[in-house]
């Protein structure tokens, strides 16, 4: 299967040139030309399967040069290592109500869902390396809102032919999270913090990877950049694994039969996540509606409402970090999929570059909502979705009341009593401070100290990749202008 550019159809790369590249010269993310489907009775046979098999199996379908064994011993080693993920279902699926499931995507080593896409990355990407014959050593750089940077920085900690530099916005990360980047352990890893927010930290990497004076100058040091953000294809394919893997339990739990459409809703910030699941639904998933679930940063609410899409706005702080984005990049692959023009995709991202916004045609509008419903919860109604289903024997994240509030809202407005699965994306312990604030505890603990704090109040014990952050040395605490970003990569690679 190829992959082309959104930016020039023309531009088509093999799979492993694609996860090599990251992000394609002309700015575009590469996309595949097609979907392979998913027929009912390959359903069933995924269904008997443990995660690491359904995985192999999906993304036999998109990498035709890697070879079904291969992929089963990357699944293997990424989702069934002993310890590694702290649930032996990987990614399990949690009943809530009659209508309403929880996909937990948390369970691994840096409590996060990144993790189920940035484990598999680093032997995706090593075995392109071999495939394209590259000898240089390629070095990941990362922007993050928070949980891609530490899931990226433990993947490719020590990996060969690999360095991996990681900017993160100054103040824009909870403590949890800071803590988990600066005492990153390995050789190649490097973690910068920049002052601004996390859209500063996102343009910074782009601008750095189509600035032709850095990729020459990087060159001649045998260097050559790619990403692990997911604007790389190697990123956006292991997450579709999940949406299908939570159907087949469904199915299994006797939650839903099968062919019966199911509701997926997503909080998202940089349109990944969500992503994923409409590539599911292109394979034959059968998904009635994609819901995007927004925080106070609502520019993905206003797009999908309007068709207007525009960052011209105050941009907020809120207890889910994770979503603190106002430049969705990963919007650009559906928006070239829905309207099949590259001319089109290259007109609103030259908008958006200089000006700000863009506004798509009426007709690409209405297949976006065909597909898509939204919604936006601020702090305070998720700090009471948090509270509510502690109450009731659950403890969720901020990022997943998010998710949840939105449900809720879209249900009232909508009548819509379609089975849904939310996606919740971290583990509460990422966000103490946040989760405590919601639960009413004013006073709290310091540091390391807040974990422990958070089970005596929980009864929740806290995940083992935490607990042991306490008393491990800070080894990073850089920071840098936004205009310095590059100097820091020239540094780093010397």
């Amino acid at each position: 299967m190829e992959y082309l550019s959104t930016r020039n159809a023309q531009l088509r790369k093999s799979a492993a040139e694609a996860i090599v590249m990251g992000l394609a010269r002309d700015g575009g993310l590469y996309t595949p030309v097609s979907f392979p489907q998913l027929p009912d009775e390959m359903l069933r046979e995924l269904c008997a399967m443990d995660y690491p098999q359904r995985a192999a199996w999906v993304m036999k379908q998109f990498l035709e040069e890697f070879s079904q064994e291969e992929l089963r011993d990357f699944t293997t080693r990424a989702y069934a290592v002993p310890g590694k993920f702290d649930n032996a279902a990987v990614a399990p699926v949690v009943r809530r109500d009659e209508s309403t499931a929880v996909l937990e995507l948390w369970h691994g080593p840096t409590c996060a869902f990144k993790d189920m896409a940035l484990q598999m990355l680093p032997y995706l990407l090593s075995a392109s390396l071999r495939k394209t014959g590259e000898k240089k050593t390629v070095c990941i750089l990362v922007a993050t809102s928070g949980d891609t940077g530490k899931a990226a920085l433990e993947g490719f900690r020590d990996v060969e032919q690999t360095k991996i530099l990681v900017f993160y916005p100054k103040d824009g990360v909870s403590k949890i999270q800071q803590l988990q980047m600066t005492t990153q352990e390995g050789a190649n890893v490097g973690v910068e913090s920049v002052v601004g927010n996390f859209d500063d930290t996102q343009n910074g990497v782009k601008r750095i990877f189509s600035d032709e004076s850095i990729r020459k100058t990087l060159d001649d040091r045998g260097y050559f950049l790619s990403s692990a953000n997911s604007i790389n294809w190697g990123r956006i394919l292991p997450q579709v694994v999940y949406y299908i893997s939570a159907y087949c339990d469904l199915l299994n739990q006797g939650s839903i039969q099968m062919g019966q459409q199911i509701n997926f809703c997503v909080p998202t910030g940089n349109f990944g996540d969500i992503l994923a699941g409409y590539f599911a639904k292109c394979m034959g998933l059968p998904v009635k509606k994609l819901i995007c679930a927004s925080n106070s940063n609502n520019v993905l609410t206003d797009f999908l409402h309007t068709g207007v899409y525009d960052r011209n706005r105050p941009f907020y702080h809120t207890t889910s970090p994770s979503m603190d984005i106002l430049i969705s990049s990963n919007l650009e692959r559906l928006l070239y999929l829905l309207s099949d023009s590259d001319e089109e995709v290259r007109g609103y991202m030259q908008s958006l570059s200089d000006q700000g916004r863009y506004e798509v045609s009426e007709t690409l509008k209405q297949k976006l909502q065909a597909q898509f419903a939204c919604g936006y919860s601020d702090d305070n109604r998720a700090a009471r979705a948090i509270q509510e289903q502690f109450e009731q024997g659950y403890l969720m994240d901020p990022h997943t009341a998010v998710a949840w509030s939105v449900l809720e809202d879209y249900r009232a407005a909508s009548g819509d009593d379609t089975f849904t699965v939310v996606l919740s994306t971290a583990n509460p312990y990422k966000f103490c401070s946040s989760v405590l604030d919601a639960l009413n505890v004013t006073e709290q603990a310091e540091g390391t100290e807040i974990l422990s704090q958070m089970e005596q109040v929980t009864g929740v014990k806290a995940p083992a990749p935490l607990a042991s952050l306490a008393g491990k040395p800070i080894r990073f605490d850089g920071v840098c202008q936004k205009q310095e970003m590059e100097q820091v990569v020239l540094e780093f690679l010397k």
